[in-house]
């Protein structure tokens, strides 16, 4: 998918739930789509200010935040950086990542079964889950 039907299809998504997609959130999505691996805000802030020079570490955060709670991104909790969502039409799902910890890269993967066990487990400790990502951590196909 190229930048522009991203952007377009996020617009979309935005307006169905009344919530608005800025030019400072449009250009983080966009950054955030060129990299194959995730990404951390400091990082994006200097690819912003390239274009924008007044970008602030705030206009990053509040950028990420809009974008997470959107669910066009992922927050990697371990490793304090961000990565696309490769399911932005349909971003209510379960997320599951393999992050390797060689070259960067990052697949999101989608286990029902992983998903479900995890619930019924919750569910069995009176745990009513909200949110949920599974960072897994080892070395991807390329850096065997």
């Amino acid at each position: 998918m190229n930048l522009e039907d991203l952007i377009s299809q996020a617009q979309q998504v935005c307006e169905k739930r009344g919530a608005r997609l800025t030019r400072a959130r449009a250009e983080v999505l966009k950054l955030l789509a060129q990299h194959d691996g995730a990404v951390g805000a400091y990082d994006l802030l200097a690819q912003l200010q390239k274009t924008a020079q007044s970008a602030k570490p705030a206009t990053i955060y509040r950028a990420l935040d809009f974008l997470s709670k959107q669910g066009f991104v992922h927050k990697i909790e371990s490793i304090n950086a961000f990565v696309m969502c490769h399911h932005i039409s349909d971003c209510n799902h379960p997320v599951q990542l393999l992050i390797c910890d060689e070259c960067g890269h990052v697949e999101e993967i989608q286990s029902n079964n992983l998903d479900l066990a995890l619930r019924a487990m919750a569910d069995a400790s009176g745990f009513d889950i909200s949110h949920q990502i599974v960072e897994a951590h080892g070395r991807c196909q390329r850096c065997h």
